[in-house]
Parts: C-alpha cells; sequence; structure tokens
C-alpha cells in the first residue's frame, strides 16, 4: 500500500487546529474501533452508540441544520425552505439553517454539539464518524439508483496538459485536505495511477471550496484544479461559469456524494422522527430542490460500514489517520 506522508501530515495538522491538542475525554470500558474515546461502539458499525445514561441524551427546543459547503452557502438558503419546514412538522421542533463557511466550521459545530442535523461531504464522513458522533443514515437518490459524482481534473481550455502525466511541475489547486474528490482522491489517484507525487511532482494550493477552484481555472488563475463533477455540473446549469473555458482530462469512477445524519447523543424517538422525515420527503416534488439535484427524487438509507469502504481505502491508501485529541 501506497503511503502519502505529505498528506498524513496535512490532516493530522488540519484535525488538531480544529478539535485542540490534548483535550482529553473519560475513557468507558467499551469497544470503540476506530472512533474517539468519546464514543462507544459496541455493535461494531463504525458509529458511535446512543448513550446509555439519559442524562447524555440530548432533545433540543431548536434543531441545527447545515449542508456541506462545497459552494457559496447563500446558493442555498432558500433551497431548503421546504425541506426544513417538513422537518419541523415531523418532528414537532423549530429548525434553524446553520449556513456553514467551511468543512472545518461545520465539524467543529457538530463536535460542540450546536449542530444536529446536517449533509457531510463524502471525505469529510470519516472524520465526522470518528471525530464528531455524527451518524450518516441517508443519500440522495433517482430512479436509476443513489446519488454518486466523479472527481474530475480540470485545466484552462487553452492549456497544452491533455492528461494527468502533464501536470508535472504544475500547480494544482485542491479544495481543503478532508475533501474527497477535492484532494484525497485526485492525491491518490495521481501517485498510483500516473506516479507523481505531492509537492514532489507537482505543487499543492488549497482555494477553500470547489466554486473556488473552478472559477480559478475558468480565470486562469490555477494551471489545473481537482473538483467533483456535480459542482461542475449545477454551476454550469447556472450559468456561473463559461464551461468552454475549461476542458476536463480525467474522470474518475463514481463516488457516493453527501451523506446526510445527526448527531449521536439525540434521543432516539426523535433521531428516528428526523430518519422518517427525510425517507418521507420527495426531492422531486420540490421545484427548488429538483433544480439544484436534478434527477433526484427521494432520500434513501446508506450504511457508514459499506457504502464508505472505498473512501475509507482511499484515506488508509494515502496514510490518513484521524487523531481527534
Amino acid at each position: 500500500m501506497t503511503v502519502f506522508p505529505p498528506l498524513r501530515l496535512i490532516v493530522s495538522l488540519i484535525l488538531l487546529s480544529w478539535f485542540g491538542a490534548g483535550v482529553a475525554y473519560a475513557q468507558t470500558p467499551c469497544a470503540r474501533g476506530a472512533l474517539d474515546a468519546k464514543y462507544c461502539d459496541v455493535d461494531g458499525d463504525m458509529l458511535a452508540d446512543v448513550p446509555t445514561a439519559p442524562k447524555s441524551l440530548i432533545d433540543p427546543d431548536t434543531l441545527i441544520f447545515s449542508y456541506t459547503p462545497l459552494e457559496d452557502p447563500a446558493v442555498y438558503a432558500k433551497m431548503w425552505d421546504d425541506f426544513i419546514a417538513h422537518i419541523e412538522k415531523a418532528t414537532g421542533k423549530k429548525v434553524r439553517l446553520f449556513l456553514v463557511q467551511s468543512n472545518a466550521a461545520q465539524l467543529e459545530a457538530l463536535r460542540a454539539g450546536r449542530l444536529h442535523i446536517t449533509g457531510v461531504n463524502t471525505g469529510s464522513v470519516p472524520v465526522a464518524a470518528n471525530c464528531t458522533g455524527f451518524i450518516p443514515f441517508s443519500i440522495m437518490s433517482g430512479p436509476a439508483g443513489p446519488y454518486g459524482y466523479h472527481m474530475e481534473m480540470i485545466v484552462p481550455a487553452t492549456s497544452k496538459v491533455t492528461e494527468p502525466r502533464g501536470l508535472k511541475g504544475k500547480t494544482i489547486a485542491f479544495t481543503s485536505p478532508t475533501s474527497n474528490s477535492g484532494f484525497k482522491a485526485p492525491a491518490f489517484i495521481l501517485q498510483s495511477e500516473f506516479g507523481l507525487k505531492p509537492d514532489i511532482d507537482y505543487k499543492t494550493i488549497f482555494s477553500g471550496k470547489h466554486d473556488n477552484s473552478i472559477l480559478g481555472v475558468v480565470n486562469g488563475d490555477y494551471e489545473a484544479a481537482a473538483v467533483a463533477s456535480t459542482v461542475l455540473d449545477r454551476m454550469a446549469a447556472r450559468q456561473a461559469y463559461d464551461s468552454s473555458a475549461i476542458r476536463s482530462i480525467y474522470k474518475s469512477k463514481t463516488f457516493p456524494t453527501t451523506a446526510y445524519g445527526y448527531a449521536y447523543n439525540l434521543k432516539p424517538e426523535l433521531a428516528e422522527k428526523i430518519r422518517q422525515a427525510f425517507f418521507s420527503y420527495k426531492i422531486d416534488s420540490d421545484k427548488a430542490m429538483a433544480a439544484e439535484f436534478p434527477g433526484q427524487s427521494r432520500f434513501v438509507p446508506m450504511t457508514y460500514k459499506t457504502d464508505w469502504e472505498m473512501i475509507r481505502n482511499i484515506d488508509a491508501g494515502t496514510g490518513v489517520t484521524y487523531d481527534c485529541k
């Protein structure tokens, strides 16, 4: 298995900056697998168990919901209105939208208990599960099956680069260290398939978000970028960029997309109401959501242990470990 020391170092430093070095939690005598010491995993599903002590369960009057910051969060501010109203009706709770500006802010809010329901991007799901008590349970789906996406490497249309090997000596824009399509998958693929080592055969920079990377390539600020195909498609549909200004030189196999879930310590009755709210919602009947997620009709169940195995394998192949302390 190929190990990428630079990637391991970057992710470790990011996690330390988010969660704080040396933070200690009481060790409980339980099975936990790779989970942080704050959690138990007695049933072996690789997710935090519901706390057994009643005082550790929460039942907020207001539930805080967020969506992964793949693009400008303001783009989605109104899109969630009908869905949020649906969750309010199903749970009997007030629900408020939290516009997160970064993956770090989202994970910090989950860890601190300030976020109760959220959609987490593909690459961050293992971090969220291991370090924040995030319980992913659902993914969007259409008639053809669960919603998926590809990682694409793009260059300016005027670039002479036609395939990934041509990126040697170039500077590649990635999004954030925990993003699957925006960093971990492309870095793994560049080395395992094309022999290009990060910060040896090419330089890495981080744009923060997929839309920043796309617009950076469009404007000629970046020589290349690795982004999610879904963001490319949605921005093109909104005419947020001139698609003729870029060219794709690589498309990966299909990855699972955003996982939706909730905090591990919600009262079980509330958690079940949230699950049923997702599964009973018709995405294709919501004009705003249907426009942003074409072809998707509903939320379906997903299982982290099996459905995210490919993503965890990429993490293992790049030497990523999740030290939450």
